[in-house]
């Protein structure tokens, strides 16, 4: 099994894209070019990170980092995705986190901040492709392209260096009303889990249990999930989901405890089969 170490260097590369400003109801705030180099140096000991952006109208700006090790709040899975952010939640600090696929010659990643309060402040979604490649192009993601039957398989690294698990799952997503849908969630091992969702502009809106739940659609076939409002002493997670093809998707989850600790990242793969 790769290090994480290891996993990191899956991402090396010059990668070309934007960082684009979204509104937690969907709206696209600003979209900023940006191209980021991560170059191994010394036998692959040392990592060179350059992020350059430049704003319409502005001079560029040009960030340079180079580490030897990864910090406590980030994990990597086997193909280089990965989950960088707080390790704990609190209702008076700064909250949020970045999570990142990676498909081929392209990387999605999506960062999602909670401004010292329960409810999402703001989401950055950063589409990037190989310098020297194209991306291929994918509509803005709807409910109707999850509607169906899907079947995967999720496996799940934690931070404390557990050895990694992995279930067989089946997602269905039905549609029960105009409105409205049905999520059921079977697990092997394990139980099924139903829940009904309405529809409200880009988002689904999952109001039962005590954690409400909301999923946001968004452009190039990605998705975002977060709690609609962080209920205190309640687990919650954050997703990242992307609609690679019309029958293959992935999702990233960083979930907390009730406590408010990070306690494991799993990213699942998926086709849809029905």
């Amino acid at each position: 099994m790769a290090s994480q170490w290891e996993r990191l260097l899956k991402n090396q590369g010059v990668w070309v894209g934007s960082f684009t400003q979204i509104s937690p109801t969907g709206d696209i705030l600003e979209d900023v070019p940006t191209e980021v180099s991560l170059l191994a140096e010394e036998g692959g000991n040392l990592m060179r990170q350059t992020i350059r952006k430049d704003p319409p109208g502005q001079p560029r700006q040009e960030t340079a980092l180079a580490y030897r090790s990864l910090g406590r709040g980030v994990l990597f899975c086997e193909d280089g995705a990965f989950s960088q952010g707080s390790i704990q939640w609190s209702p008076v600090s700064e909250f949020g986190a970045e999570l990142g696929l990676i498909y081929g010659h392209e990387r999605l990643r999506l960062a999602q901040v909670f401004p010292r309060q329960a409810s999402l402040g703001q989401l950055t979604l950063i589409r990037e492709h190989g310098r020297d490649t194209s991306p291929h192009p994918r509509p803005s993601l709807s409910v109707d392209h999850l509607l169906g039957t899907w079947a995967g398989r999720s496996t799940t690294v934690y931070p404390d260096y557990q050895p990694e698990t992995t279930m067989a799952h089946q997602f269905i997503l039905e549609a029960a009303t105009a409105d409205t849908v049905v999520q059921t969630l079977s697990l092997s091992p394990g139980p099924n889990l139903s829940s009904l969702g309405q529809r409200i502009d880009a988002t689904l809106q999952f109001r039962q249990g005590p954690q409400p739940v909301t999923v946001l659609c968004l452009p190039s076939g990605a998705s975002a999930t977060f709690p609609t409002a962080i209920v205190p002493r309640q687990p919650f997670f954050l997703e990242l989901g992307w609609l690679m093809t019309p029958t293959l998707r992935q999702r990233l989850i960083r979930r907390y405890d009730e406590r408010g600790t990070w306690v494991s990242l799993t990213q699942v793969i998926e086709e849809k089969v029905i």
